[in-house]
């Protein structure tokens, strides 16, 4: 008798898996070799079924097991989920945005709160408030996007919100596949709406702007390329990084950071060289595991996003991380933004460009909230808020003088580099040692000197306001569309 993944039933059975196969899959709670196949069934599958029968699968199979145990773990993806359709439907376009993020904001935060202080402070594993955090940013970004499409005006939207505009309410069904998906149920990426419905139908990336994307040698290219190249590429890099993790993370623990002898012992300046090393060591898991879902969906034939200006195909619409970018970081919004990608979008899309005040404050506490009830979270974040607006006064008050020869520029991207990935190390080391006392005590150790130096220059340096930087931006974006206008009426006048 054939071995059936409980989570994607006939699909294994027709292929017929090995009955002594018995290791599980923690993402589909089934067997492992039928959660490795299921993004090829679907390609095949999506030949032939409807979109509502895709959806069918992908929401509640999922579901059946998610986390291969106790199946009350499910219970809290379905409840959270489905409290918030209802509160979609109920209260209208107009204000459930608002209430959308309040519930499952706060039931994520319940969950977090309880595992972490009721049932076991220090498990810091793929437990199943992984997957609601997850769940979370999908619930939050379809009730923005539907506010956006249905209760506010075009010319409210900027370029990208008109773009992610969700035009008419999802179904129930269509709102549980998007929500609770096999292919991203356990470590994302997330990823928007109108994308994911696009490829359940078919037309991936279609909906978006295409030009000079869809073009190769002036023929339009609407065809959707292999992801076999993409995916080796992508399952080597995950080989790589889990071989480097395993090689490595015990050679420079990050705790030896706040040994009492290391502390004595050691010089400063070998200090900070030890915690840039222990800090490097912890990457590459991270790697591995958003390198993994992210060829998970291209296997399954998402994740396209157009040509390049080569016309090369693009495979990294909900790509989580740029490593060389990460690696080679010359200041601390660039590291900010190729880590985490889809989570970095989803704070921007929710908060930063909605918040009317203090946007960094904000985006950095919902960050905090997010991501556990752990303190460590909240001191990395709150220390990042300070190194944020520090970086930003050093970049628009210093950077200007380094750009007048090639070799000031490169004297100046090594500087910022080596600043960067220390004040990257200061910042997230409470996020690994989760405590407030190991943390507090390696701040005592530093003297609070990066802290210290951050809000001095915060003060120091002069940094407009946002509001006011965005209006000196538009007199230049204005006399560009201008010029935009009148090239093309007078293509239309010589047609």
């Amino acid at each position: 008798m054939s071995a059936l993944c409980p989570a994607h039933g006939r699909v294994v059975q027709a292929l017929s898996a090995p009955q002594q196969d018995q290791s599980f899959c923690a993402a589909c709670g089934g067997h492992i070799a039928g959660h490795l196949l299921c993004p090829l069934l679907l390609w095949l599958v999506s030949f032939y079924a409807d979109p509502d029968d895709v959806h069918l699968h992908l929401g509640f199979t999922s579901i059946k097991k998610a986390n291969g145990s106790s199946a009350r773990y499910a219970l809290h993806f379905l409840l959270q989920s489905g409290i918030t359709y209802g509160i979609m439907i109920l209260t209208g376009v107009e204000h459930m945005h608002k209430y959308c993020l309040v519930v499952a904001l706060g039931y994520l935060s319940f969950c977090q709160i309880t595992r972490v202080y009721v049932f076991d402070y220090g498990m810091y594993s793929a437990d199943f408030t992984g997957p609601m955090m997850v769940i979370t940013q999908k619930i939050t970004s379809v009730a923005f996007e539907i506010h956006d499409g249905m209760a506010r005006k075009e010319d409210q939207l900027n370029q990208g919100q008109k773009l992610l505009a969700i035009r008419r309410m999802p179904s129930l069904l269509e709102y549980f596949s998007y929500n609770c998906n096999f292919m991203g149920i356990l470590a994302g990426p997330t990823c928007s709406y109108n994308d994911y419905i696009a490829f359940i139908e078919g037309t991936p990336y279609r909906h978006r702007d295409l030009e000079n994307k869809g073009k190769v040698n002036g023929k339009s290219r609407l065809n959707d390329p292999s992801p076999n190249t993409e995916v080796i590429r992508k399952l080597a890099t995950c080989f790589i990084s889990l071989l480097v993790f395993l090689s490595v993370c015990k050679v420079c623990p990050v705790e030896r950071n706040v040994d009492d002898d290391f502390i004595a012992t050691t010089p400063f300046y070998a200090q900070v060289v030890y915690l840039y090393l222990s800090m490097l060591t912890t990457r590459p898991k991270y790697y591995f595991v958003w390198t993994l879902a992210d060829a998970i969906n291209n296997a399954a034939g998402f994740g396209f996003n157009g040509y390049d200006s080569n016309g090369l195909p693009q495979w990294d619409l909900i790509s989580n991380l740029r490593i060389m970018n990460i690696e080679l970081a010359t200041s601390f919004k660039v590291f900010l933004d190729n880590w985490n990608i889809q989570t970095a979008h989803w704070l921007k899309r929710v908060c930063y460009e909605r918040c009317p005040y203090n946007p960094t404050a904000a985006t950095f506490l919902l960050s905090a909230m997010w991501h556990g009830a752990y303190p460590g979270y909240y001191l990395t974040f709150l220390t990042g808020i300070v190194i944020t607006l520090a970086a930003r006064a050093v970049r628009h008050n210093v950077r200007p003088y380094f750009m007048g020869s090639p070799t000031l520029k490169f004297v100046y991207d090594v500087i910022t580099w080596a600043a960067t990935q220390i004040a990257i190390c200061y910042t997230v080391i409470p996020f690994v040692l989760l405590s407030v006392g190991p943390s507090l005590k390696f701040y005592r150790s530093w003297y609070f000197c990066i802290h210290i130096g951050c809000i001095l220059l915060a003060i120091v340096l002069p940094v407009k306001p946002r509001h006011l930087r965005l209006k000196e931006q538009q007199p230049a974006i204005q006399p560009s569309l201008e010029s935009t206008d009148s090239n093309s009426n007078q293509k239309q006048k010589a047609t």
